[in-house]
Parts: structure tokens; sequence; C-alpha cells
């Protein structure tokens, strides 16, 4: 059986895991075996703040809307029923953006709902 000599491979997987954890801290950013499992952590985390983020940011949304609503004597949850009945098709990111940046808008969204 002929003898394979894997050193320029192993070389290149171990270069590129270690080009990942750059801005690491410690030998998590320079030694192999250290910085394979930070990635292993980090990208879990990655993964699942992701998720989270799509989470906190719809709250943040819904908390903008419902701070306009109020100002204007309304509920959040009727005023979301009344959009889906009447067939406004506008997202809480685009509405929250209204209520913030744009109150005229908002009013005038506001008005054609009631």
């Amino acid at each position: 059986m002929v003898r394979v000599k894997r050193g320029t491979i192993a070389r290149k997987r171990r270069k590129n895991l270690l080009k990942h954890t750059k801005g690491f801290r410690y030998g998590r950013k320079s030694k192999y075996r250290l910085s394979k499992e930070a990635l292993l952590h980090a990208w879990t985390n990655a993964f699942k703040d992701r998720k989270i983020k799509k989470r906190e940011n719809r709250k943040l949304w819904q908390i903008k809307i419902n701070a306009a609503l109020k100002a204007e004597g309304l509920k959040y949850n009727k005023f979301i029923k009344d959009l889906k009945d009447k067939k406004i098709i506008l997202d809480r990111k685009v509405l929250a953006e209204l209520a913030e940046k744009h109150p005229a808008l908002f009013k005038k969204i506001l008005e054609n709902i009631q």
C-alpha cells in the first residue's frame, strides 16, 4: 500500500479554521485545538442569536406601534385586526417606521381604518 502524506491538506484545513478565529483572545486565536472548540461555541450562539434578534425586533416594533396608537386612543390588537379586515398589507416593521418617523402618514392609515 502506498504511503499517504497529509501535511499540506492538514495544514490547509487548520489554517482555514484559524482564519475564522481572527480577533479571538489569547490562545483561542492561534492554537488549533482551542480555536476549534471556540468556533463550535461561537457558531452555535450565532445561529441561536439570529433567531433571538428577529424576536427582539418584532417586540420593539410592537412597542413603537402601540405607543403611537395610545396617543390616538386605540388598542394595538384592535388596530392589527382592523388592518387585516381592510386588507391593508403593511408589516409591523413598516408600521413602526411610519409611527416613529412619519406620524402624519401613520395618522392617514388610522383614518382609512376607522
